[in-house]
Formats: C-alpha cells, sequence, structure tokens
C-alpha cells in the first residue's frame, strides 16, 4: 500500500471512529441541538471571512465548544462546521480531511482544558492549530493529487504555504484573545444548565 493510501485510508477511519462515538455516546436532545446550533454558527463564521485568506474564528470555536461541552461535542461542532460551510465554500477532496481536523481541534480543547479555558493558553494553543492545520492539509493534498508523500514534497508545500499558515496562526490568536473568553463562559454556562435539568434526582417521581 502507498503512503497516499495510507493517509487517505487512516484520515477516513478516525472521521468515521469520531462519528461512531458522538453517535453513541450519552448526550441530551438539549446538547445535540446546542451541538448543532455551535456548529452552523461556526460554518457561518467562516463563510462571514471567506474573503480573508485563511484568517477564520473557526479553530477558536471548536476549541471553546470542546473546553466547555466535552470531546466529543468539540469534535461534532468542528465536522459540522466544515462540512455546512463547505455547502457555500465548494464541497471536494478537501471535505474529509478539513471535517477530521476541526474535530481534532474541537476534541484537542477538552485534552488541554486547563489551558482552553484561561485566554492566553487558548491563544497559544489556537495559534499553534493556525501551522498544525495546514501542515496537515498539505499532507492530505499530497496523498490526494500528488506527486507523492515524502519529506521533501511535505517540506516544499510547508514553505510554499507559510504565509497562508502564518496568518491562520495570528488571526486564531486574534479571535483567541477578542472572542474566546465570553463564548466560553457562554457556553459553560448552558452546559450546566442542561446538565441539571437532566439529573435524575433519586427518589424523585
Amino acid at each position: 500500500m502507498s503512503a497516499a493510501s495510507i493517509v487517505l485510508l487512516s484520515a477516513l477511519a478516525l472521521l468515521l471512529v469520531g462519528w461512531a462515538a458522538w453517535e453513541r455516546g450519552p448526550g441530551g436532545p438539549k446538547m445535540v441541538a446546542l451541538t448543532a446550533t455551535l456548529g452552523a454558527a461556526t460554518a457561518a463564521g467562516r463563510v462571514l471571512f471567506a474573503a480573508i485568506p485563511s484568517v477564520k474564528p473557526v479553530t477558536t470555536m471548536c476549541l471553546v465548544a470542546g473546553a466547555a461541552l466535552g470531546a466529543r461535542a468539540g469534535m461534532a461542532v468542528g465536522a459540522l462546521a466544515a462540512l455546512i460551510s463547505n455547502a457555500f465554500l465548494g464541497q471536494g477532496p478537501w471535505t474529509p480531511a478539513q471535517m477530521l481536523l476541526w474535530g481534532a481541534v474541537g476534541a484537542s480543547g477538552a485534552l488541554f482544558r486547563p489551558a482552553t479555558r484561561t485566554r492566553i493558553g487558548l491563544a497559544c494553543i489556537a495559534g499553534a492549530w493556525g501551522f498544525l492545520f495546514g501542515w496537515a492539509m498539505n499532507l492530505w493534498f499530497l496523498a490526494t493529487f500528488g506527486p507523492e508523500v515524502s519529506w521533501a514534497a511535505f517540506i516544499t508545500a510547508c514553505i510554499a504555504s507559510a504565509w497562508f499558515d502564518i496568518a491562520a496562526a495570528v488571526g486564531n490568536v486574534i479571535f483567541a484573545l477578542i472572542i474566546g473568553p465570553a463564548l466560553y463562559r457562554l457556553l459553560a454556562r448552558y452546559a450546566a444548565r442542561v446538565k441539571v435539568s437532566t439529573t435524575v434526582v433519586p427518589g424523585a417521581g
């Protein structure tokens, strides 16, 4: 099996596993509705800033969703944001990779919650994802369009995309600093209400 095939099949397998985890995991209808709404809002943010290459609020919103609502919700928000926004910006072989990567961004918001709950920590992680996302997409494009998956081709692609990756990282930091804390407080409050409203009180009823 070629390196390109391994990259493609691994990414698709991870995407399917993540979706299965979301479908089978716990979560009431209110949380599902919140996740769907947040995914649509995140997609709208991406479309709104479509005219500015690489500068989007998507990464910050996915990170905050994961930090406030948990890894499963963060993954779902990221995947939905990519799928919905590409309905306006254009679907293609890049869509599964974007769904997987923004889903991973959301999951990392939960994984690094002690940091993503703070303004500076969120900004640092969002900035790092600006580069990681771009590098991962370079690998995906090499696997799908060629010319080959190799270190030489990967480094060349990363050099060519450097300015876009820098713009993404800087944009992520700015969005994290401006909207991150307020969005986290909003989602955390709603998540707390959902948990309270769905808690079964022993002996009640």
